[in-house]
């Protein structure tokens, strides 16, 4: 009686324990490079890798270039390569986390190149503004310094312009001076010059140094 009642506990022991968890393989991408000058990494059904979720990839290589290429995959966390020298078949197991990854061959980076994203990447910062544009002159009676729209400098916000300068005297010139700025052209000839200024908060005056009449002023305010 006690035998049954063992086995019959047991049996039931057996029904209600769970089956033992197993984790589920890894995803494996194939990196290939050669014949001649080609180099991929792809997925498991053969599209190329452009975007993976985070977590733990195999990576099958196969390097068929017996000189001067190979496969070298680097990005946060990762930085794995086969030899430049020889034919080569290898697996890594690498965990992508988010980011930016590229795979190249190290000998030719130009041509053999590629890359992809994983998980949430943050979007490249905005590229800065275009330089504002100013135009000066100067001539033996007068000098001027102008916005792109023909208006008057008189107040500008501190960042980087582009001041197209037309020296039309060879007895006047052009002289910009202010914080941390000081240009100008010559005096005894003729001459046309384009400056790229990185003008800052603070007061600026032109002229000629020629002609003390020749002068003008305008204030630069910081950007809000």
């Amino acid at each position: 009686m006690y035998r049954m009642l063992l086995a019959l506990t047991l049996s039931i022991a057996a029904i209600s324990l769970p089956a033992a968890a197993t984790s589920a393989p890894n995803v494996t991408l194939t990196g290939v490079v050669g014949p001649g000058f080609n180099i991929s990494l792809k997925n498991p059904d053969g599209s190329s890798v452009s975007h993976l979720d985070p977590g733990t990839y195999d990576i099958s290589v196969t390097d068929n270039a017996p000189i001067d290429h190979n496969f070298h995959l680097r990005g946060p966390g990762v930085d794995m390569s086969t030899p430049l020298e020889g034919t080569a078949a290898v697996t890594w197991t690498v965990t992508f986390v988010d980011g930016t990854y590229t795979f190249l061959c190290d000998a030719h980076p130009a041509q053999m190149k590629g890359s992809f994203t994983v998980g949430v990447v943050q979007p490249p910062p905005p590229p800065p503004p275009p330089p504002g544009k100013l135009s000066g002159k100067v001539t033996a009676t007068a000098i001027s310094l102008k916005t792109s729209a023909g208006a008057k400098v008189k107040t500008l916000v501190a960042k980087k312009y582009k001041l197209t300068v037309s020296d039309a005297s060879n007895k006047q010139n052009f002289h910009l001076k202010g914080p941390g700025l000081n240009k100008k052209t010559g005096v005894a000839a003729k001459t046309k010059a384009t400056w790229t200024l990185k003008l800052k908060p603070g007061k600026y005056t032109y002229g000629s140094d020629k002609n003390r009449k020749l002068r003008g002023s305008f204030k630069v305010v910081a950007a809000s």
